[in-house]
């Protein structure tokens, strides 16, 4: 549990998996049916707190760290890819005996969980899809990009936390408190713990030979398995990276969709709109379940 005074409140005790030498922390809290909750870059189980405190009482909350991220390790030399990403996850859930569940995922956490999920789907209740992809797409910001170059990539992200500091600006509509900045930048005060963000930024696959563009092509071809499930989309017009367009491919694929679109909210979507959305997220939860 951390808590201080003067800087953030994350009020849980994570539990801790592990995968192969290393550690995986995860917030476990709540009992009932269960959500999964899978963070992107450079966030980490903190983007989901007000979720956790606010449906515990009513579902299994579970927000994984991925390696790397967060209170998880955070390894010098591990390969950082998608593919590890997403038997990570899979070892936690099931280290955690999780069996069907409502599936919540944001920015890398679209990948990554959606990776998961079309290894099984019959464990899937429902999906909750915030601004993410799990497709490949020949878009990048230039911001982002600068960051993928040699020597000044690493500079910028992991010398100057150039990436997950301007997220606590450019992420958001609305100004983060001081304690929630924080929140978010507490993990990653040095050049050793800003190692996963600066390689899930080189990990972006744009072109057939990057070593994870067969692993993201193999998922967005099987998104087709989750067609029956219930979605839905709770989606920040704001966001200067998964812009409209990843949000209209969304409802391409997935036409029974029910689309939230809000242009007063950014990337981190749950920062700007949450006390509003929460009810009807546990409205949805509740259906996937069986409960209404």
């Amino acid at each position: 549990m951390v808590s201080g005074p003067a800087l953030f409140q994350y009020p849980f005790a994570p539990v801790t998996v592990r995968a192969g030498a290393h550690c995986l922390s995860c917030v476990d809290e709540g009992e009932g049916p269960a959500v999964v909750m899978v963070h992107g870059n450079p966030s980490w189980s903190y983007l989901y707190r007000n979720v956790v405190t606010g449906l515990r009482h009513r579902f299994r909350m579970i927000a994984p760290d991925h390696l790397g991220c967060g209170l998880s390790d955070k390894p010098a030399d591990y390969p950082y890819r998608l593919a590890n990403h997403i038997d990570n996850l899979e070892r936690v859930l099931e280290e955690l005996q999780v069996g069907r569940c409502v599936l919540m995922v944001h920015d890398w956490g679209g990948a990554i969980g959606m990776g998961w999920a079309v290894r099984h789907p019959e464990r899937v209740a429902g999906i909750v899809v915030l601004n993410s992809a799990a497709f490949a797409s020949d878009r990048i910001p230039l911001r982002i990009a600068i960051c993928r170059w040699p020597l000044l990539g690493a500079l910028l992200v992991r010398g100057l936390n150039g990436f997950a500091g301007a997220a606590t600006v450019m992420a958001v509509h609305h100004p983060m408190d001081e304690a929630v900045r924080q929140g978010f930048l507490h993990p990653y005060g040095s050049w050793r713990e800003r190692i996963a963000i600066h390689r899930f930024i080189q990990d972006i696959p744009m072109h057939a030979s990057h070593p994870s563009w067969q692993t993201l092509r193999r998922i967005e071809t099987d998104l087709v398995r989750l067609r029956h499930v219930p979605m839905q989309l709770l989606w920040g017009g704001r966001d200067f990276c998964f812009t409209r367009l990843f949000y209209e491919e969304w409802r391409r694929r997935f036409p029974a969709a029910r689309g939230i679109l809000r242009e007063d909210a950014g990337h981190y979507v749950l920062e700007d709109i949450l006390p509003g959305a929460l009810p009807e997220l546990a409205t949805f939860i509740d259906r996937c379940h069986g409960k209404l």
